[in-house]
């Protein structure tokens, strides 16, 4: 019988971090190309590779996007009558995430932030 000592070691294929804005420029998060560059600079500074990207408005108000980076992707969804916005960040590879994020809140002008951090992938090993 295998003890707690004799487990298989943690390994994960990614980082996931999901970040919430809250408290921020509403008109920020109401601008498409506000948001569009944003995330770009935040990918950028990040260290990431920006692949492609998408976005999209919302009628009456909010945005919806991606950006494609070799490593993974950063998502956005705003919610400008709330001053809300949820960010996802997963990345396979060596990115900057507080970096990146940083960008955000600083372009969103956001007063408060909160974050959750998962390994995604295969956790435990079963025969090594």
């Amino acid at each position: 019988m295998r003890g707690p000592d004799d487990e298989a070691p943690v390994t994960a294929l990614g980082h996931h971090l999901l970040a919430e804005f809250s408290g921020c420029d509403a008109a920020a998060l109401a601008d498409l190309g506000q948001v569009t560059r944003a995330m770009l600079q935040a990918a950028e500074a990040s260290g990431a590779t920006v692949v492609t990207h998408s976005f999209h408005h919302f009628s009456p108000h909010g945005v919806s996007g991606a950006v494609i980076i070799a490593e993974s992707h950063l998502a956005i969804h705003t919610w400008p009558e709330h001053g809300f916005a949820a960010v996802d960040f997963f990345s396979c590879g060596p990115v900057d995430m507080d970096r990146g994020l940083a960008v955000l809140k600083a372009a969103f002008g956001a007063v408060e932030e909160t974050r959750l951090e998962l390994e995604r992938g295969p956790l435990r090993t079963v025969n090594p």
